[in-house]
């Protein structure tokens, strides 16, 4: 029986945006490229790019055998978990789809295998000249080595030609930097301790969701499930973002990764009392700490300026790890407005210039060269009835 090997990617340029794929057929035997296929698909979002270029490659390796085995290979571990079963599917748009690319070969005929994106050049490469193309066209080709090489040498030469106009052009638009990585910023559900204003940080009791703040979990998964963007889930390691961000993997069918640089701020003393109790006990303590970013809680915590710098360790870690992917942080008051004060080049005391409510949903794009954009800051419309 013949195998083929299937590599296939996706991406958008916005999430929703301009979104394209690319597959790739070879034969797992010589290794030979035999099909290459690629299409732009108008305004959707990076995973239904992904599914679209993993049924594309289903299909092209299905008319060359339909009596084949196909090992299929992509860098979306969203898609390679959905596919083989081991995680729900809930979004409609990629649920029909995942429908159809599992109805191209019979059950057990196709197996999947989630590789790093360095490894998924090929596919890559095509779903971008899908996106540059910016038609709906696809492109089938079995490729000789002569014709294949002008046509890839005619391709870059283009690709070189757009970039230097984009370069150049004048105004706001700068060259295109492809996909950005998109934090999308959670707040946690309340606890008891949320409407009391008090300090609650990563040195204190470890408060669990309150029943409104359950609720609120509820909501913000729903409205992360109708936008369809999210692809990864990282949450602080404190029970209360563990069990918001348990609350939106449920929904979207993702797994929840811990990261520790997520983590709030330790507020030492403070931990507890609200801010007239801190002033009460603390007072020279307590004004320092509001003019000095270095100065720390009463106590041994940590400062605002030790804050920023773990959060911009762990922004640029997440930015190379997640480069063109909407990841879900879901993290606290802190690391939010930090995350968001840090991409404005903002001053350390505009972090009590912002409102951050519980539940609440911010995003920030960070591009390739380096620069970022504030997308959202502090919505909650998902919580109003």
């Amino acid at each position: 029986m013949r195998e083929f090997i299937v590599e296939a990617d996706g991406g958008s340029r916005g999430n929703p945006g301009p979104a394209g794929y690319g597959s790739v057929v070879l034969d797992a035997a010589t290794g030979e490229t035999l099909v290459e296929t690629y299409e732009y698909l108008g305004v959707v979002t990076n995973n239904v790019a992904e599914y679209r270029g993993l049924l594309a490659g289903l299909r092209a390796a299905h008319d060359l055998d339909p009596s084949a085995t196909v090992h299929v290979r992509m860098d979306s571990k969203l898609v390679v978990e959905q596919m083989s079963g081991r995680w729900k599917i809930k979004h409609p748009d990629m649920k029909q789809l995942a429908l159809e690319a599992g109805r191209v070969f019979p059950p057990g005929r196709v197996t999947y295998e989630w590789i790093p994106r360095e490894q998924n050049k090929r596919a890559d490469r095509l779903a971008n000249e899908a996106m540059d193309s910016g038609a709906s066209a696809s492109s089938v080709r079995k490729p000789s080595p002569a014709a294949d090489a002008e046509a890839v040498g005619a391709a870059k030469a283009e690709a070189d030609v757009r970039a230097a106009k984009a370069v150049a052009s004048p105004g706001w638009a700068p060259a295109d930097m492809g996909a950005p990585a998109t934090f999308v910023l959670l707040r946690h559900g309340e606890t008891p301790l949320t409407p009391q204003k008090r300090f609650s940080g990563s040195g204190g009791t470890d408060p669990s969701l309150s029943a409104v703040g359950r609720e609120q979990a509820e909501r913000a998964a729903e409205a992360l499930a109708g936008r369809g963007t999210i692809q990864h889930i990282l949450a602080s390691p404190l029970t209360r973002t563990r069990q918001t961000a348990a609350a939106v993997a449920e929904r979207l069918g993702i797994e929840v990764t811990v990261e520790d640089g997520l983590i709030e701020t330790d507020f030492g003393a403070w931990e507890g009392l609200t801010f007239g109790e801190v002033r009460e006990r603390y007072p020279d303590d307590l004004n320092t700490w509001l003019s000095d970013p270095e100065a720390e809680p009463t106590g041994g915590g940590e400062s605002f300026a030790a804050t920023a710098t773990r959060i911009a360790a762990t922004r640029d870690k997440l930015v190379a790890a997640y480069a063109g992917r909407t990841v879900l942080l879901v993290t606290h008051v802190t690391p939010i407005k930090t995350f968001v004060r840090l991409a404005l080049g903002a001053p350390p005391e505009s972090l009590f210039r912002m409102e951050l409510s519980a539940a609440s949903l911010s995003a920030v794009a960070y591009y390739a060269d380096g620069n970022a954009s504030v997308r959202l800051l502090n919505d909650t419309s998902h919580l109003r009835p």
